[in-house]
């Protein structure tokens, strides 16, 4: 006989799949992430071909060469494809957050974006939509306020990072609808939540903080199930990808030690989270942010992971 759990995930509604009218042929950047591959799996599912950048030497006739570092790629792979999803981007879990891994975080995500729009702009046929990464970090640290799409930025490294990244964006040819996925705390496996599964299965289990402060989560399946959405969809500008139902962190971390049956016994103050980890623990992990994906909803796209212990089930 199932267990409840596997009865309640197997009555889970899908997520909304969008009406796709014909294959189209979608040229992805960072296809090799942790986004990337969900991403490319969905969109093979729905019959689109795929063609991924890569920094190497191609290996498949999928495979398209580029040194966005230098702005080289070749403007003719613009010509043969309705659509460009953006999702190059150095880590910001990478620790610590040095002055020149700083300059990596930044530069990596506005020389990718550029090389993406100045080959655009060389095409003789450019692209029909561009899909550019983006972050929820350029609200900042907001508790007590809801955030949507048109709330002003905030303040911090973070937000001056995603506001140079949308406005390279900007730079793409007029008529190349643009979105630009500001995307919250990704949960799947091998996403933001792997070192508190790591430390949560050697018994060291811990609260954040007070645990209060709000994560923009979604799953992973979400993230790429709404980049699909929007592929067909007639939004543009900024989109808040993150899930329906708002979580602190607490509820978070708590659920993944419930899950995996382990104690949860520790409490990290937040002095020593920011002397640890310096600017990258408050702007990564104390940073509280209720945001509404309000576009999305309107929009009649549908979460598969509607609360946060959904997508952490969905995984584990």
């Amino acid at each position: 006989m199932p267990t409840a759990d596997r009865t309640s995930a197997a009555r889970k509604p899908r997520a909304t799949r969008p009406v796709v009218r014909k294959p189209m042929r979608i040229l992805v950047s960072g296809a090799s992430g942790f986004i990337g591959r969900e991403l490319t799996r969905q969109l093979e599912a729905d019959g689109h071909e795929v063609l991924s950048l890569v920094r190497r030497q191609p290996k498949s006739p999928n495979e398209i060469n580029w040194a966005p570092s230098a702005h080289m790629l070749d403007s003719s792979v613009m010509d043969g494809v309705d659509a460009v999803i953006n999702l190059s981007g150095a880590s910001i879990g990478r620790l610590p957050w040095t002055r020149n891994y700083k300059k990596q975080i930044l530069d990596s995500r506005v020389q990718a974006t550029r090389t993406l729009v100045e080959a655009m702009a060389r095409a003789t046929t450019p692209p029909r939509v561009f899909l550019s990464g983006s972050a929820v970090g350029i609200y900042g640290d907001r508790p007590g306020e809801r955030l949507t799409e048109d709330s002003k930025r905030g303040s911090g490294f973070l937000g001056d990072v995603v506001e140079a990244w949308e406005q390279a964006a900007q730079l793409r040819p007029a008529k190349t609808r643009l979105v630009t996925l500001r995307t919250g705390v990704v949960i799947g496996k091998g996403g933001s939540l792997l070192p508190v599964m790591a430390l949560t299965r050697f018994g060291l289990g811990t609260r954040l903080g007070t645990g209060g402060d709000i994560w923009p989560w979604i799953s992973l399946y979400d993230e790429a199930a709404a980049i699909r959405h929007l592929l067909t969809s007639t939004l543009s500008g900024p989109v808040n990808l993150v899930g329906p139902t708002p979580a602190t962190s607490d509820r978070i971390t708590r659920h993944v030690a419930r899950r995996i049956h382990r104690w949860y016994p520790f409490v990290a103050p937040s002095w020593v989270i920011g002397v640890a980890l310096q600017d990258a623990g408050p702007a990564l992990l104390m940073s509280s942010q209720q945001i509404v994906p309000t576009k999305l909803l309107a929009d009649g796209f549908t979460f598969r992971d509607s609360t946060v212990e959904q997508a952490i089930d969905a995984f584990l």
